[in-house]
């Protein structure tokens, strides 16, 4: 179960639309925060297909599938 959260950082530079940075997800859509500059969390929401900008920073993120080793 605590593997389906996957609460690791995805990247720390910034991205750009041409380069994001993957997200590797076991579901189509996941939320994802940042705090750039900020002293909360802000969280969105990622969904798969194209890149998605950050609201906060301005970084992009992109869902890539992710299974689970068995």
């Amino acid at each position: 179960m605590a593997a389906r959260f996957l609460l690791r950082s995805a990247v720390r530079a910034a991205t750009c639309r041409a380069r994001p940075a993957p997200v590797p997800a076991l579901t189509r859509g996941m939320s994802a925060g940042g705090e750039e500059d900020n002293t909360a969390v802000v969280w969105f929401w990622l969904h798969q297909g194209e890149a998605q900008r950050c609201p906060s920073c301005g970084s992009h993120y992109k869902l890539v599938p992710h299974e689970l080793p068995h």
